[in-house]
């Protein structure tokens, strides 16, 4: 295995106002940018050529990227793209990187976080010999998404279809891909999308074969989502590397919390569970957080109460204040004393001095 696309898209506007200031896959999840999650697993296979499909310009996320092609030994290729391509489009940009080997290569969405199950997928891929492989995972309310459909007794996709009234499946697409380079002689540089303009043709050639994920999946693509899957990824975490999250039960910690070594919290706080704080994070005393990220350099004042929260870089969390409902603060937000914040969206270097009571963007 030689190369892989991650789909790293637009503007990331669904998970403003953080995206305002931080490219999206530069936004830490779980203590490390989005992205390293996805180049860290595929490094670990022995891919060695990663391409980043950007639409618009990438200059704020190209220096980053220098200090992951060091670590990972890796070479990390910006395909910018002059107009929006779509799902399939960048794949042909990047055919000269992606066809090279005539191995084999991965393709991801950037909004998704599982256990990368990439070797398991290889094998599965090379063990059907057909020209793709979708990985899929079972949802709880089908009719909410388009469903993959199997052929009786077979991992060959059969069909596709888009929010089934009748259940049909309850295996969605999960954004994760092995193809063959022949895929490549199907698709121009124009905007096309894989899912709809590809996919199905493959599908009745029988040249399109899906794996179940085993384990967890999220697109953490939006706030509610990004938060819920900090809950799945520190509960994985639990489960491999125990000694990663923290246990200490005389600082308060109650269930699942990843904390940066750097952070500093106060005395009788209660945190947890699914929480995570970042480097050079200050917590007071008497503090209550749950669900809830706090991400570098951000500051929580003596007996706050954050639920369901997301605290931006630079940011400060007023003593006595309570936040919850998704409220997520951007960059350099001050939020003040007994203040209270239900599912506010502030935008960056804002201070707030007044409460918001229903899930309102704050600018």
């Amino acid at each position: 295995m030689a190369s892989a696309l991650i789909l790293v898209g637009g503007f990331g506007t669904r998970l403003r106002p953080l995206t305002l200031t931080v490219p999206k896959p530069l936004v830490e999840f779980g203590n490390k940018p989005m992205i390293v999650h996805q180049i860290a697993a595929l490094a670990e296979i022995g891919v060695t050529d990663i391409v980043l499909a950007v639409n618009y310009r990438p200059e704020v996320m190209v220096n980053t990227m220098k200090k992951y092609e060091q670590e990972f030994n890796i070479k990390i290729t910006f395909s910018v793209e002059n107009e929006p391509l779509g799902t399939a489009g960048p794949l042909a940009l990047a055919k000269e990187v992606l066809g090279k080997t005539g191995k084999p290569f991965f393709v991801l969405n950037s909004d998704v976080i599982c256990d990368f199950p990439f070797q398991q997928m290889l094998k599965f891929h090379n063990d059907h010999g057909k020209e793709g492989t979708v990985l899929v995972t079972r949802v709880e309310e089908p009719s909410k998404y388009g469903v993959v459909v199997n052929r009786k007794g077979s991992n060959c996709i059969d069909r596709f279809v888009e929010k089934p009234s009748v259940f049909v499946s309850n295996k969605i697409n999960a954004g994760i891909y092995i193809f063959n380079p022949s895929i490549l002689n199907r698709i121009d540089p124009k905007p096309t999308s894989i899912e709809t303009e590809i996919f199905p043709v493959m599908a009745k050639e029988s040249e399109l074969y899906a794996m179940e994920l085993p384990g967890f999946w999220m697109d953490v693509g939006q706030p509610k989502d990004y938060l819920s899957g900090v809950g799945l990824y520190l509960t994985s975490v639990s489960k491999k590397t125990p000694q990663a999250l923290s246990q200490s039960k005389e600082k308060g910690i109650i269930g699942h919390v990843l904390i940066d070594p750097s952070a500093k919290i106060g005395e009788d706080c209660k945190i947890g569970p699914n929480v995570v704080i970042g480097p050079n994070v200050v917590i007071g005393n008497g503090v209550r957080i749950s669900k809830t990220v706090l991400l570098a350099n951000s500051t929580v004042k003596d007996h706050s109460w954050l639920n369901s929260t997301i605290v931006g870089w630079h940011s400060t969390v007023g003593k006595w204040a309570r936040l919850e409902n998704v409220t997520v603060l951007g960059d350099d937000v001050h939020v003040g004393d007994e203040i209270y914040v239900n599912g506010g969206k502030v935008l960056p270097h804002k201070t707030l001095s007044a409460h918001v009571a229903e899930p309102a963007i704050i600018m």
